[in-house]
């Protein structure tokens, strides 16, 4: 069980503060951090990682990798090498994988493991357990594996990798990057080419690093939809890794700088990867003066240091072309909506259902308890801003549902209310952002 689950709740009433200021470094990519780990696991050779992200999911994943057989070890804060097996070499673990609250972990593991000959149980926290395994486990019983999974298809589960996976095409029935990460990971040790077709493009973080590891892969463009080629068994070699800082925990300092009166806030060495940006786009479209400082590029992916100043937001409706791109963001933007001049809609978002927790309804929730104006719809989110005057806020308490990024997005909503906003339990946050608080009482005093 994940060290939040079995603890006591650490609520906190986040408050209306003075202008967010100064200049701040958000975590390592989780996205990147957890690739670079798993294919230095099945690269032969050694792979050195700066930068790790070391929230408690990135943390899961390299105790899983460890007990299949790599050596992985801290060097020192976000200093990190890993020892691969090689391709086809994992080792039976001797105990259930604990993948505690992460989701990506969880896929992408099931995607490698799938194509090696081996059993292995994975176990979940209360929240992970109740995300549907399904659209993973589809495809890659078609390669091959096996599935025994809990009713509903969730956690616990436990996988019989193939003892000779064979490829697949398989086009993607619903935008989602760790489905198609799964799927070319189980491919990198099947003898033939497997092939993922995306109606809608997804994050490329998978494609961009496996080619960096030496992977054969090619993606092309054809009729509006993207092919991505993984010819295998493939042999990748350890790399030298520098992990960007990472887009989504740079989002809750963006929106908090753009709705804080008086702020002018730098965020240093955040990715912008094409797929990971709709956010940055969305901000500026509804007025967000978002400027980019010291561009660069950073193993294979474009990095710069945002400039975000407080701005008066107007409410736009969000194209849902742009989902795929941002659908971590969503709730914080929900945030920013709440502030806006006008009335921003949202729609295309049903994946948001199947998140660590119902994040349509929890933030509707969460929101209408502040004293914003929110219909909830089927697909997003309608919300009728308030002109920038400060929420309410009040003595209710928020319900983050284990949610990490309920969790971070209210507390961004404590900033500009009246009364402020607790939420019942900020210990989730540890998943993927474990200096989030500090940092926001730094950027922000009271």
């Amino acid at each position: 069980m994940n060290a939040h689950s079995a603890a006591l709740p650490t609520p906190r009433r986040f408050t209306p503060t003075g202008p967010l200021t100064g200049r701040i470094r958000v975590p390592g990519d989780k996205s990147i951090s957890h690739r670079a780990l798993m294919f230095g696991a099945l690269a032969e050779g050694e792979t050195r990682i700066t930068g790790l992200l070391e929230g408690e999911d990135v943390l899961a994943t390299a105790a899983a990798l460890r007990a299949m057989g790599a050596t992985i070890n801290r060097e020192g804060p976000g200093e990190w090498r890993v020892q691969g097996t090689g391709i086809g070499n994992l080792q039976q673990p001797a105990e259930p994988l604990e993948m505690g609250n992460s989701g990506t972990s969880t896929r992408l593991l099931m995607g490698i493991l799938a194509s090696h000959p081996l059993t292995v149980t994975l176990t979940g926290d209360a929240s992970l357990s109740r995300r549907p395994m399904g659209r993973v486990t589809e495809p890659l019983g078609e390669m091959g594996a096996a599935f025994a999974a809990s009713p509903g298809g969730t956690l616990p589960l436990t996988l019989h990798g193939a003892r000779a996976a064979h490829p697949i095409t398989y086009r993607l029935p619903v935008a989602s990057a760790q489905v198609k990460s799964a799927v070319l990971l189980a491919g990198l040790n099947a003898h033939g080419t497997t092939r993922v077709i995306e109606p809608v493009p997804t994050r490329d973080h998978t494609e961009r690093m496996l080619k960096g590891f030496g992977a054969d892969l090619e993606v092309e463009e054809r009729d509006g939809e993207r092919i991505i080629a993984l010819h295998g068994p493939a042999r990748l070699q350890g790399q030298v890794i520098e992990v960007p800082g990472d887009p989504s925990s740079a989002a809750f300092f963006m929106v908090a700088a753009l709705i804080v009166p008086g702020s002018e806030l730098v965020i240093e060495n955040v990715g912008l990867n094409p797929t990971r940006a709709g956010l940055l786009a969305v901000l500026r479209q509804m007025g967000g003066d978002i400027t980019e400082e010291n561009a660069r590029d950073v193993g294979g992916e474009p990095v710069a240091d945002l400039r975000v100043r407080h701005s008066a937001l107007h409410g736009i409706a969000v194209d849902p072309a742009v989902a795929a791109s941002m659908i971590d963001e969503f709730p914080v933007l929900f945030v920013a909506a709440a502030l806006a001049h006008g009335r921003t809609t949202t729609s295309g978002l049903e994946e948001l259902r199947v998140k660590e927790s119902d994040r349509l309804a929890v933030m509707a929730e969460a929101l209408r308890s502040t004293g914003a104006q929110v219909e909830e719809r089927p697909d997003g989110l309608v919300i009728d801003g308030t002109g920038g005057v400060r929420l309410p806020g009040g003595p209710a308490r928020v319900a983050t549902h284990l949610d990490h990024r309920i969790a971070m997005s209210m507390a961004v909503a404590g900033l500009a209310s009246e009364a402020g906003v607790e939420i019942d339990d900020t210990a989730p946050i540890r998943t993927s952002f474990p200096d989030f608080e500090a940092l926001l009482d730094g950027a922000a005093p009271a």
